[in-house]
């Protein structure tokens, strides 16, 4: 069962398969959340659900490329991303500053890419320690769907490096402010020779996206995945489609994280014109990375997808810059990308007025 490669198809897929399995594995971690011990556990593991279900919505499309084993792909897809947005969240909102917290905390995300690895104490250096079980439990999730993945051992060696560099970045950017960036810029100039030209916090942007990773296990649940085919799809995810992916995602945060105090990747570019010729450089090089992947309009669909996702997002309007980006941008992507506006767009305002309305529209389960 081949992907959708056109956009009314890929919507059906989306709101008719993708969406449901995504909230009901979502719903499972929900009440698995609700029983951690700690309060302060349990309320990060709430509230990274509650605020980020888009990630798991938005990773779930690569379902799509699975066949008729995109329930495994879902789970894991779910599963891993919960892991990530958890573990996002204990690091920027809890009050550790310790690099050594933060690197223990994210080997869980190598660990549950790698079936059979011993689960560590992951919680040591932090107060709150009890979640019940909770982070092993999506770990052993993701150990579980991989350990019956046909390819997996030749998806293994890109996985391992992409989860890498996301820890990393998740290290590097979490501790003492005055650390953050001579920490990313000595780990760029690392590995700057083996990159197309780009700036530090590009480099960085590229390292935070999980998307690679669920188009390589999407793939790996095929016979017919190749070792050839996981290097080809490592090499047109990285650095180009996470790179757009996250660079998007920083875009729109800038007020916010201005407002917190926290990294953002676009606010490095000199003006507003630099950050909106550099985001369509990524998005023309993400177009060209793909091209030589099977069903290359599939991901195509995705790179339109993402342009109108982040620009139809409420927080581009109060930002006089980021709205003309925006508006600059989502062009970009042509007819599709300027549908996906619309269809965001239109859902977002109904589910601000009447949620009740929005998923009954959307077809929300």
């Amino acid at each position: 069962m081949p992907p959708p490669t056109n956009i009314l198809t890929m919507t059906l897929k989306i709101f008719l398969q993708v969406r449901p399995q995504v909230h009901e594995h979502l719903q499972h971690w929900i009440d698995q959340a609700r029983k951690i011990p700690s309060p302060k556990l349990q309320e990060q593991a709430l509230a990274s659900i509650a605020a980020k279900t888009f990630h798991c919505e938005g990773g779930g499309i690569y379902s799509l490329l699975a066949g008729d084993r995109y329930r495994e792909a879902i789970r894991f897809i779910v599963a891993y991303q919960t892991i990530s947005d958890y573990l996002d969240n204990l690091c920027d909102r809890g009050t550790s500053l310790d690099p050594d917290d933060f690197r223990i905390l994210h080997t869980s995300m190598r660990h549950a890419l790698t079936p059979g690895a011993k689960l560590d104490d992951y919680y040591r250096f932090r107060d709150e320690q009890d979640d019940g079980g909770y982070l092993a439990a999506l770990v052993m999730t993701c150990q579980e769907v991989l350990a019956g993945l046909p390819a997996y051992k030749l998806i293994a060696p890109y996985l391992h490096e992409l989860a890498d560099y996301y820890c990393a970045l998740q290290v590097y950017k979490h501790v003492r402010r005055e650390e953050r960036v001579p920490l990313l810029q000595a780990w760029f100039d690392e590995q700057e020779n083996a990159l197309p030209p780009m700036a530090w916090y590009e480099f960085a942007a590229c390292s935070g996206s999980t998307l690679g990773i669920f188009c390589l296990v999407a793939h790996a649940c095929h016979q017919d995945c190749t070792a050839l085919l996981a290097r080809k799809i490592r090499d047109a995810y990285f650095p180009w489609v996470q790179g757009l992916h996250i660079l998007l995602d920083y875009l729109i945060d800038q007020d916010e994280d201005r407002r917190g105090g926290d990294l953002n990747f676009c606010s490095y570019y000199h003006d507003y014109r630099e950050m909106v010729a550099r985001l369509s450089h990524f998005y023309k090089q993400a177009n060209v990375s793909i091209s030589a992947l099977p069903y290359a309009r599939f991901h195509c669909l995705i790179n339109k997808g993402l342009l109108g996702i982040y620009c139809a997002d409420k927080k581009v309007h109060p930002q006089k810059e980021v709205r003309m980006a925006a508006r600059r941008l989502v062009f970009l992507g042509g007819s599709v990308g300027l549908f996906f506006y619309l269809v965001c767009w239109l859902y977002r305002r109904m589910a601000a007025s009447d949620p009740q309305s929005a998923r009954r529209t959307i077809l929300l389960p």
